[in-house]
């Protein structure tokens, strides 16, 4: 499943991988507000921003095309938008609302694909976002883990009867029943071993120079790219 490959990326050793969280989520944040900002008549800086994110694929060590192709699973949401957008008799806005959500798909993913959990999540608790918040995300994650194991389970089960396993309606509702149980299992091995619905704090880490750096230089480049085009 997908969450499992890109989370065999976020442990690599790239110059991108070794930087703060905090410094990559700010940097983020400064690339969605100059993509979303930009005017649809301005379709020069779409490419302009590509090519930063292609430097930054490229500073990762990351597959471009694997990523590529996980960005794209955001364009199903927004065609319903840009096609309506298209028939009222405005294409370029239609266009740039495709762009748009393409390039803050794979910002975003890269991302993920570039930052452990743990770190992403330290990075945002040091922004003092609810700490209900950072264990929804927490726990969401975790158990995406446990269908993606049940579901090899029962994937490994099919082909040993010699059937195959699709995505139907009632596979799917043995796997999520499955994984149910499964979750409710792990939830009470939790409590017994002294889980009072927090998580340990995370400990704080270390901004050094160089993060700074990267943030200065990072988030500069979008806002430039915006105000030039």
């Amino acid at each position: 499943m997908h969450h499992v490959v890109v989370e065999r990326w976020s442990r690599g050793a790239s110059p991108l991988h070794a930087r703060d969280a905090r410094a990559k989520l700010l940097v983020l944040l400064a690339f969605l507000i100059a993509v979303s900002t930009t005017r649809p008549q301005s379709q020069g800086a779409f490419p302009a921003y590509a090519a930063l994110l292609a430097v930054a694929i490229i500073a990762a060590r990351l597959p471009a095309a694997a990523l590529v192709r996980r960005a794209m699973l955001v364009l199903p949401f927004s065609a319903t938008f840009a096609l309506i957008t298209w028939l009222g008799g405005d294409p370029l806005r239609a266009l740039a609302l495709g762009e748009k959500s393409f390039l803050s798909g794979l910002a975003a993913l890269l991302l993920i694909a570039t930052t452990p959990l743990p770190d992403l999540l330290r990075g945002l608790e040091s922004f003092a976002v609810p700490r209900p918040l950072i264990l929804v995300i927490q726990f969401i994650y975790r158990y995406l883990f446990v269908i993606s194991e049940q579901a090899q389970h029962m994937r490994l089960a099919a082909r040993s009867r010699g059937a195959s396993f699709r995505a139907s309606a009632g596979a799917l509702g043995v796997l999520f029943a499955r994984s149910w149980e499964r979750a409710e299992g792990i939830y009470r091995a939790m409590l017994a071993r002294g889980f009072d619905g927090r998580f340990p704090a995370f400990g704080a880490a270390r901004f050094r120079p160089s993060d700074a750096a990267f943030l200065l230089l990072s988030a500069l480049a979008p806002v430039a790219i915006r105000i030039a085009l």
